[in-house]
């Protein structure tokens, strides 16, 4: 579990610690690099579908210089005690394809 805070904004990163070792075994990408997407001002992020009636959502954003990755995710929000908190549950993450590179290059996801 990670936490962000931007002005206005508290992002709590969450994920299944076993879901993540398999993840970097897979695609060899942690969760915790993986949420450096979201600080990306460039990342674009659509809702991938509806699983279970929670959006399952997809971001494709830079980490670093030149890693370019996907990010599937789940999103919750809450607006209590007037601070606006994002919970951000990490599914998976892995390079982006060449498909999703050419999306992430002309800003069209």
């Amino acid at each position: 579990m990670m936490l962000l805070i931007e002005p206005g904004i508290e992002r709590l990163f969450t994920w299944d610690d076993a879901k993540n070792e398999i993840n970097v075994k897979k695609h060899g990408i942690s969760f915790e690099k993986a949420s450096d997407v979201f600080s990306d001002p460039h990342a674009l992020s659509r809702v991938e579908r509806i699983e279970n009636g929670e959006e399952r959502w997809q971001t494709i954003g830079m980490v670093g210089e030149i890693l370019i990755l996907l990010v599937v995710y789940t999103l919750r929000t809450n607006t209590e005690d007037c601070l606006y908190t994002e919970e951000i549950r990490i599914i998976s993450a892995r390079k982006a394809d060449r498909k999703e590179r050419k999306a992430y290059d002309k800003s069209i996801f």
